[in-house]
């Protein structure tokens, strides 16, 4: 009777087995050869990597420079450079998500924020002590070994900045002309100003109001009293309100704004009780329509229609609705007096009003007004600072022009430049 196998391999099994275990060593080696060969080197690091403050800035920033990895070269193994800061010199190091490129050896650590407005890197704290550094990064993501900066860097803010004297020196005089005409103007001397138009009007328009028995409507814009304009249009309706009382007529403030319409109401009060004819005055007549611009209009446009007043004042920052409210009240015969600083308004407030102040006009008006001396002063002594700064100007690009054809003819063009 036959022997069973007990499964050991015949001769031929073991040749058989011999060639697969020699082809499956020589593929093991064969695989740690190719990874071996295609494995990157490590770049060297990066030397010499220092810092300081950046110099004549508010703060929040530091200049950084450092030697060049010896494998940062066209085609070599440095692709970019990974910075990273710590306020202790054994870390733990943040890592900054700035991109410094290979070739690079300085840069500034100022913070980062993107398109949004969203803050990528927080800039460094003034008055902190900060330790960095830096990592080459080679191909396929191999790093170096990190340089650490030798001193730490500390952000400081300067006060003073040496290449803006011209500025310091600008501010000065201005400061000294407004000074000098304040003082001569609590001395009561008279301050010449040239005659605005729009607002030698308004005293011709409150009288025509009170003779004909109507009232005044006033119109302080449609923004809130956060923005210049309407603390300006607020100022003139004080000076316009108390024209109205010792006039003895009544003045209509519909409002925007609930804010504005509280501090519209106060005004006028004050305005009555400085005439001496407190009794007179109507809470009722200030008052709050609605935000929306349009149905704002809606409702002055009523008002005008079925009061009919006979001067209006349109002084503030206006928009679409410029031109309604300034065609309605040309509709009822109002004598109409506009001003506002906005230059896309302006050509309809001068189509359709009786007077029309620009710009900066409507800032001056208050003072021309009370002719209060605080007031008084300012405003000459900022209009003898534009005529200096217009000279400086003048001076400064002649300047310009001589020094383009010789520059070492004028030394001091460099003055005149803002830094």
């Amino acid at each position: 009777m036959p022997k069973k196998s007990l499964g050991f391999p015949t001769h031929t099994n073991k040749a058989t087995l011999t060639v697969f275990v020699t082809v499956m060593v020589a593929l093991f080696f064969s695989i740690i050869l190719v990874s071996a060969s295609h494995a990157q080197p490590t770049p060297r690091p990066p030397t010499n990597l220092g810092g300081e403050d950046t110099p004549l800035d508010a703060g929040g920033s530091v200049q950084l420079s450092w030697t060049a990895s010896p494998d940062d070269t066209v085609g070599g193994l440095v692709e970019k450079y990974i910075l990273s800061r710590s306020t202790k010199l054994e870390g733990p190091y943040e890592e900054l998500s700035y991109v410094i490129t290979s070739g690079t050896t300085s840069y500034a650590d100022a913070g980062l924020i993107d398109e949004k407005g969203v803050i990528q890197i927080t800039k460094p704290k003034n008055n902190i002590n900060y330790y960095y550094q830096l990592i080459a990064v080679g191909k396929g993501g191999v790093k170096s070994e990190p340089t650490v900066i030798d001193q730490p860097v500390m952000a400081e803010r300067q006060w003073f900045h040496p290449g803006r004297i011209n500025m310091l020196v600008a501010s000065l005089v201005l400061s000294l002309f407004i000074l000098i005409f304040i003082w001569q103007a609590s001395l009561g001397k008279e301050l010449y100003i040239r005659p605005i138009a729009g607002l030698e009007a308004v005293q011709e328009a409150i009288g025509r109001a009170t003779e004909m028995g109507k009232p005044v409507l006033f119109i302080p814009g449609i923004m809130d009293m956060d923005d210049i304009q309407t603390i300006a249009a607020v100022t003139i309706l004080g000076r316009v309100a108390r024209m109205v009382a010792e006039y003895d007529a009544q003045i209509l403030v519909p409002t925007s704004r609930s804010l504005v319409m509280t501090v519209a109401s106060e005004v006028v009060r004050e305005a009555y009780l400085d005439a001496g004819r407190p009794d007179a005055f109507k809470p009722d007549n200030i008052r709050y329509l609605t935000d929306d611009q349009f149905g704002y209009v809606a409702g002055v446009d009523g008002i005008m229609l079925r009061d009919r007043p006979a001067a209006n004042f349109y002084l503030g920052t206006f928009y679409a609705e410029s031109l309604i409210l300034a065609e309605t009240g040309a509709s009822i015969g109002a004598i109409q007096i506009a001003g506002t600083a906005m230059p896309s308004q302006l050509p309809f407030f001068v189509a359709a009003c009786d007077y029309t102040l620009i710009g900066e006009e409507l800032f001056a008006a208050s003072a021309y007004l009370s002719r209060e001396p605080k007031q008084l002063g300012s405003l000459i002594g900022q209009d003898w600072g534009k005529v200096i700064f217009l000279i400086f100007i003048i001076i400064g690009s002649i300047i310009a022009i001589f020094n383009q054809l010789n520059p070492d003819l004028i030394s001091i063009k460099s003055w005149f430049e803002m830094q």
